[in-house]
């Protein structure tokens, strides 16, 4: 009888979860195991990190139409909008650029540093910027901070690994709720503390750093806060498992007994299914046109209004200053944030989420060819 049990209970301590002992990973897993509640901190370290990453994407606005006029590179007012574009698309593209690698970084030596490096290259390179003396450091400066800030796909994985399975769409919604938040923050300090000598001239004068570099504040602003969470990043922990096989010290968790056989068929399951392209996975990559469509749509509104109402009136803008840019720019962040918390679950819930985009897009179109 005990020779037939213990033949019973091989095939599942071979698929039972273990533990290693020195795996940063199954650290993480082992605490998730003992925590019960909602997770404030670690809901929390996510929302600063996202909000640090999403403060310069949409900071400079408000004020790169005047920041490219000091500059005098324009031969023309009317060509002002042509090189802010440079500019305004040189952190972007050098995002685009290295994500993958920032990934597959994350992937191998962890989360925690690319965290960590992310936050750090906005302290230096988001600094350097609002401390640009010509048109071509600025341009370097974005784009390198696009280029070392590749966060945003790992704080993701991230989400989903620190917080037990009933938690990790919180997590997510997390990461998108942050980001809300800076598209309303971001615009917000760069409207109101750009040019402080000629805003705030009791506070600041013309002869003071702030005024030689007028657009220096609100990176300044930026950049401390993304020194401070910097610092406290190094308190994270790290969530990428590294097992060394090697090694047989582990603590064993009998949680999985009673779902080992069932993993086992899942592995045979998955083993005589033949893998497939992921560029012939026809949902996933219309899903991923469709992220990039919407996310077009959403720089061009933010950098295309800026200049547009930045312009002086004979050359058909709004002959707007940086504050009131920055005020319909924190407004439509606002709202934006106020939908997806209150009413898209709701539509989300009644029609389902393909209509709603359906919907978005329809809607998206119409107000561009009102403007």
């Amino acid at each position: 009888m005990a020779a037939g049990e213990e033949k019973l209970r091989e095939p599942f301590l071979k698929n039972e979860k273990r533990y290693y002992e020195n795996c940063p990973g199954c650290k993480v897993d082992q605490l998730k195991e003992t925590k019960s509640g909602l997770p404030i901190t670690e809901l929390f370290s996510i929302w600063i990190i996202v909000l640090c990453t999403a403060l310069p994407i949409s900071s400079l606005f408000p004020f790169l139409y005047f920041m490219i006029r000091d500059f005098q590179i324009a031969k023309r007012e009317e060509d002002i909008g042509s090189y802010a574009g440079y500019v305004g698309s040189s952190f972007m593209f050098g995002r685009a650029l290295t994500s993958v690698f920032w990934g597959l970084v994350a992937d191998r030596y962890g989360r925690k540093p690319v965290i960590i490096m992310g936050t750090a290259s906005v302290v230096i390179f988001n600094t350097l910027f609002g401390l640009s003396v010509n048109f071509w450091m600025a341009v370097l400066t974005r784009f390198l901070l696009g280029s070392l800030n590749g966060l945003l796909g790992p704080i993701k994985a991230y989400a989903c690994e620190i917080f037990r399975e009933e938690h990790q769409a919180l997590g997510l919604s997390t990461v998108s709720t942050a980001w809300g938040i800076g598209l309303i923050i971001g615009p917000a300090l760069g409207g109101f503390l750009a040019q402080p000598a000629e805003k705030f001239p009791n506070l600041f004068s013309s002869e003071s750093l702030f005024g030689k570099f007028p657009y220096f504040l609100p990176c300044l602003c930026i950049s401390l806060f993304a020194f401070g969470v910097t610092i406290a990043a190094f308190w994270l922990p790290e969530t990428l498992h590294r097992h060394n096989d090697d090694d047989d010290s582990c603590d064993v968790s009998y949680d999985a007994l009673e779902s080992a056989s069932a993993e086992v068929k899942e592995e045979e399951g998955r083993e005589a299914t033949p893998k497939k392209s992921l560029l012939k996975n026809w949902p996933l990559m219309s899903s991923i046109i469709v992220y990039c469509v919407f996310s077009l749509h959403d720089m061009a509104y933010s950098e295309i209004f800026s200049l547009w109402a930045n312009s002086p009136k004979k050359l058909g803008g709004l002959n707007y200053s940086t504050q009131m840019v920055g005020e319909v720019l924190a407004i439509t962040g606002f709202s934006l944030l106020v939908f997806q918390l209150s009413l898209y679950p709701f539509l989300e819930r009644i029609l389902g989420p393909i209509m709603v985009a359906r919907i978005a897009g329809v809607n998206f179109e119409r107000s561009v060819a009102f403007i």
